[in-house]
């Protein structure tokens, strides 16, 4: 449904920027559709740099950034921004296919839940790198897109099930990225910990984000800080092995502090933005070096 709503309003886009062109400019029909272009990376451009005005706003103390390293974050953000969502997410079955779930071995297959405004297309690059590392990976499409987070819950459940039967395996690890990672505390507040080894969660806003505030649906009320449904979440859930990946830097969870999580292992990776963990070479690392010490944990227990 995303990928629809997503080619709709890039058409919707292009069509009015070249109308604009043609009609202000006297464009030719080439030039026109060039602005078009423009006016479609332009508007990313500038919701990016919304969202680090915004941050400058709300930020907590974080370590410096240099003036290029502060560049290089910005237009890696405005990057990832683009990729996701006019080359990736619009034509999600180009790019993601399906999941290829094969027998596990001793590793336990990985589900990866996205965040909000996503869909399972904004796991295509970490994917590919966490299946050349040798791990059965799934994935999963949250719809509605704005809803409660409560209601992704059994979708994530029967995901669970079809994933540890086309595997073979008794357990799995959740990853979430953003809102996915509440959407996978909630499925633990549900569920409890029986199918699930670990939980990695990327960028999550574990206290919520003033950004959110801002949002649509009722998962947006869900994910402001001090909201009533993440207060609850964090006083039922029982806790399973947890690491917790994110940028001091984030820019989507303000305050920046609102990252953490009581009782998980941190790692921090500097100088990155909240999209841009979805296709950062560091952010990969930190996944398989988390995943490898899970499963040597899980290979020391079982002695």
């Amino acid at each position: 449904m995303l990928a629809i709503v997503l080619r709709l309003f890039i058409l919707l886009e292009l069509a009015v920027y070249s109308a604009l062109a043609w009609h202000f400019l006297d464009a030719t029909a080439l030039a026109a559709g060039l602005y078009a272009v423009v006016g479609v990376l332009g508007l990313r451009l500038w919701i990016a740099g919304l969202t680090y005005a915004f941050a400058w706003f709300h930020h907590s103390p974080s370590p410096t950034l240099g003036i290029w390293q502060a560049i290089r974050m910005f237009f890696g953000e405005c990057a990832a921004f683009i990729l996701n969502f006019v080359l990736v997410s619009p034509f999600e079955r180009f790019w993601m296919g399906t999941d290829r779930l094969t027998p596990t071995g001793e590793r336990p297959p990985l589900l990866l839940i996205h965040g909000y405004g996503c869909s399972r297309a904004a796991w295509w690059w970490l994917r590919r790198r966490l299946e050349q590392a040798g791990w059965a990976v799934a994935t999963i499409s949250l719809e509605p897109i704005y809803t409660s987070i409560e209601n992704y819950v059994a979708p994530v459940s029967r995901r669970v099930d079809e994933v540890l039967a086309a595997t073979g395996a008794h357990q799995l690890v959740l990853v979430g990225h953003s809102m996915g990672g509440l959407v996978a505390r909630a499925y633990l507040r549900t569920h409890g910990v029986a199918k699930v080894i670990r939980l990695i969660t990327l960028g999550t806003p574990h206290l919520g984000s003033e950004l959110a505030k801002y949002g649509i649906g009722e998962n947006a009320r869900q994910m402001t800080p001090g909201s009533s449904w993440l207060v609850a979440l964090a006083s039922e859930e029982p806790r399973v092995d947890t690491l917790n990946v994110y940028s001091p830097h984030d820019s989507y969870v303000l305050p920046q502090s609102n990252l953490d999580f009581s009782g998980s292992q941190r790692r921090t990776i500097d100088g990155l933005g909240h999209l841009s963990m979805l296709y950062s070479p560091r952010v990969a690392m930190a996944l398989l070096d988390g995943l490898e010490e899970q499963k040597m944990g899980s290979a020391d227990g079982g002695q």
